[in-house]
């Protein structure tokens, strides 16, 4: 009886790996690389040397990306992303809030570097 108690803890263990493995790989399907790349034609625009609103070039690679996170996962991935990111490259939160506007972006990630990332739906 003790074997078949170790096969079912086993097998509950190999399940969580399996489980986590899964959501693993689901958060990591947008990279934070793949994320500072595609917000590149908005560099100027974010760090404020550019003009007062972003191009069209930015809003749409910014509208690639808001289609990449499409589930909490990613999203909450993008978050841990620009925060780390964000002060780093000089971007300026308010510029990277209006251009969640100004681009008419559905995406629900407040660019704060005070931002919990863990409160994002």
């Amino acid at each position: 009886m003790a074997s078949s108690s170790a096969r079912c803890t086993l097998w509950a263990v190999a399940a969580v790996l399996v489980v986590s493995t899964a959501a693993a790989a689901a958060a990591a399907k947008v990279s934070c690389g793949d994320a500072v790349n595609a917000l590149i034609p908005c560099g100027s625009y974010l760090v404020g040397s550019g003009q007062a609103e972003p191009s069209p070039r930015c809003c749409k690679s910014a509208g690639e990306l808001s289609r990449m996170a499409s589930t909490v996962a990613e999203r909450r991935a993008l978050c841990q992303c620009f925060k780390q990111t964000g002060p780093s490259f000089g971007v300026k939160p308010e510029r990277a809030n209006h251009l969640l506007t100004a681009c008419n972006l559905s995406l629900t990630i407040p660019l704060n570097p005070n931002m919990d990332c863990s409160r994002i739906s």
